[in-house]
C-alpha cells in the first residue's frame, strides 16, 4: 500500500483497503512506541527531517498535541501556527504556496473543508484535515481502533450507534467510516438534525456495497439495539455556542443514561465521545448551563462518562496513533510496512 503524497482531507478520498491499512499501521506504530512486538517495516524514526506545521483556526487539546507528539516520535520538526496573515492580509492561495515551500505536511484545524481542500490544491504537500465544520477524519480513526481493541472484532462485525446531533462533523466521520468499513451504524437524532440527505445517500450506497446497515432513528433506544458502541457528543459544537438553548430543548432526551446502556443489550457495549464532555460542574461551560438551565450534565451522564464502559481515555490516546499513522503513511521515505 502506497499512500506516500496523499491529502487526508476525508475519507471519502479513500478506498477500504486504504483505511483499514491506516489502522493496521496505527496499531503497529502504537506496538512500536509501546515497546512490543511489531513489524520490522515501522522501525527507525520514519518522519526523521520532515518538516511540519499546524495551522489552527479552532481551538484544540487532543489534535494539537496528538500531532505534536506523533511528529516527534517519529523525528520531523513541528510549527505550531496561530497567527498566519492567511485570509488577511494575505490570500489562502498564497499562504498555501508559501506553506508548500516551507513544509513536507500541513494539518488544518478550523472551519470550511473548502479551506483544506484548497491547501492542498496549492500547497503541493500533503495537507490532513484536524477538523472541519463538517467532518473529522482522523477522530474516526481513533474511534474504529479504540473499538477494535477493547472488543476483540473486526470492524465489519461492529455495530456503532450515535446519539445526538445527526449532522455535525463527528456523526459525518463516522457514518463514513463506518460505511466504508462495512461496520453496521445507526444514529439517533431529533428530524431538524438528520444527517445531510446527499452525504447521507452516498453512505447508504457505501454501505450496502459494503455489507453493512445505516439507518436513521428518531427513538435512542431503537439505534442502540445490539451495538458494541454508543457514541455521542456536546450538544453545540464550536461555533454554535449562541444555540445552547435551541439545542438543550433538541437533545435533552438524547441524553446518555447508563438505561440506555442498558437499552442495547449488551452487557460490555462500549461508551466514546470525541470530547471535552460535560458530564459534570468542573468546566466554566458546564457552570454556565447548570445556572441558565438547571443542568448538572449534558449530552452523557457522570455514571455513564466513569463507568467500566467508558473508553474514552484509550480513545483520546488512540488520536495520537492513528495520526501517526496517516502522517508516516502520506509522508515518510522510510515506511516498509
Amino acid at each position: 500500500m502506497n499512500l506516500k503524497g496523499k491529502s487526508f482531507l476525508t475519507l471519502l478520498d479513500f478506498s477500504r483497503e486504504e483505511v483499514e491499512y491506516l489502522l493496521s499501521l496505527a496499531f503497529e506504530l502504537k506496538a512500536k512506541k509501546k515497546g512490543m512486538p511489531h513489524s520490522s517495516g515501522v522501525d527507525g524514526k520514519l518522519l526523521e527531517d520532515k518538516n511540519i506545521v499546524l495551522l489552527f483556526d479552532k481551538t484544540s487539546t487532543r489534535t494539537r498535541c496528538s500531532f505534536e507528539v506523533a511528529a516527534y516520535d517519529e523525528g520531523a520538526n513541528v510549527t505550531f501556527l496561530t497567527n498566519s496573515q492567511m485570509g488577511k492580509k494575505e490570500s489562502l492561495e498564497d499562504t498555501a504556496n508559501v506553506l508548500g515551500r516551507l513544509y513536507d505536511g500541513i494539518e488544518y484545524r478550523g472551519y470550511e473543508q473548502s479551506v483544506v481542500e484548497d491547501l492542498a490544491k496549492f500547497s503541493g504537500v500533503p495537507v490532513w484535515n484536524g477538523l472541519t465544520d463538517i467532518d473529522h477524519p482522523t477522530q474516526f480513526l481513533a474511534d474504529m481502533m479504540t473499538a477494535m481493541e477493547h472488543t476483540g472484532k473486526k470492524p465489519s462485525e461492529i455495530k456503532f450507534a450515535y446519539i445526538g446531533d445527526g449532522r455535525n462533523n463527528v456523526a459525518n466521520a463516522l457514518m463514513i467510516g463506518c460505511s466504508i468499513l462495512g461496520s453496521d451504524y445507526s444514529v439517533a437524532t431529533p428530524p431538524s438534525l438528520m444527517p445531510d440527505p446527499q452525504l447521507l445517500g452516498i453512505c447508504m450506497d457505501k454501505a450496502k456495497g459494503n455489507g453493512s446497515e445505516l439507518k436513521v432513528f428518531s427513538d435512542p433506544s431503537d439505534a442502540v439495539k445490539n451495538a458494541d458502541v454508543i457514541y455521542t457528543d456536546i450538544w453545540c459544537s464550536m461555533g454554535e455556542e449562541d444555540k445552547m438553548a435551541e439545542r438543550i430543548e433538541l437533545l435533552k432526551p438524547y441524553q446518555v443514561t447508563m438505561d440506555l446502556l442498558e437499552a442495547s443489550g449488551n452487557a460490555n457495549v462500549l461508551f466514546e465521545h470525541c470530547l471535552p464532555s460535560f458530564h459534570d460542574l468542573e468546566t466554566s461551560i458546564g457552570k454556565d448551563v447548570h445556572a441558565k438551565f438547571g443542568l448538572k450534565e449534558m449530552e452523557v451522564t457522570d455514571e455513564v462518562f466513569r463507568s467500566r464502559n467508558s473508553v474514552v481515555f484509550d480513545e483520546a490516546e488512540n488520536r495520537m496513533h492513528t495520526i501517526k499513522a496517516v502522517m508516516v503513511a502520506t509522508l515518510s521515505d522510510k515506511l516498509s510496512f
